[in-house]
């Protein structure tokens, strides 16, 4: 059973804890992202700041789940196997009750997450301030989350939403390196100096022969 096994589990809340930064780290990208594309005025404005409430929000719902199931779970679970055999059943209906709440906030920290990346992708694709292909990208993991959230939502953690939660956490990865590389590349494309036949190089020559 898997209650059984979670309290025997020595570094079950410290896991959690991690996973909490992990997941945190993840959205104050996506947020830098929201104001690195620098929208200034016009509806980009305005979907980039509902983006950025919708991180935030996504941020909550993030350490939601990870204290339900790496705190109030795991003490539920440790009280369930602890529990003398009259107040078993009891302890086990708890021990639910902890699961399907850890569920619910992950059915909702999905949706705002998805709802979230796919108003990233939007700018990204609306602005090409960044490649467009990170974009679909981004909508794609967005796409995933939305369904992994629906199916949680039905069915909790169900074999069905594996395949939208694998989507979910892919495509942004993938993305989240494509987006790495091209700004590594911008320093160095910026700072190229222009070639003996380059355009700037010629009218500076002009410029010098004429003052002659």
């Amino acid at each position: 059973m898997m209650f059984a096994q979670y309290a025997h589990s020595a570094g079950w809340t410290a896991d959690h804890l991690g996973w909490f930064v992990e997941g945190a780290i993840l959205i104050a990208g996506v947020l830098i992202l929201f104001y690195a594309l620098n929208l200034r005025a016009g509806m980009p404005k305005l979907v980039a700041r509902i983006g950025i409430v919708s991180a935030g929000v996504g941020l909550v719902l993030t350490a939601l789940r990870e204290a339900a199931d790496g705190v109030v779970l795991k003490r539920a679970v440790d009280a369930w196997v602890g529990a003398p055999d009259a107040e078993k059943t009891a302890r086990f209906a708890s021990a639910e009750t902890a699961r399907w709440l850890e569920e619910a906030t992950t059915s909702y920290q999905y949706f705002v997450l998805g709802f979230t990346l796919i108003l990233l992708a939007a700018l990204i694709i609306w602005t090409a301030r960044v490649p467009r292909p990170i974009g679909y990208l981004l909508a794609l993991g967005g796409v995933g989350y939305l369904a992994a959230g629906w199916i949680l939502g039905i069915a909790g953690f169900a074999p069905e939403g594996a395949l939208p939660t694998y989507i979910s956490d892919f495509f942004p990865m993938i993305a989240g390196i494509w987006l790495l590389i091209s700004v590594w590349r911008m320093p160095e494309s910026a700072g190229t100096p222009p070639r003996s036949g380059s355009p700037a190089k010629r009218n500076d020559e002009g410029a010098a022969a004429r003052s002659a």
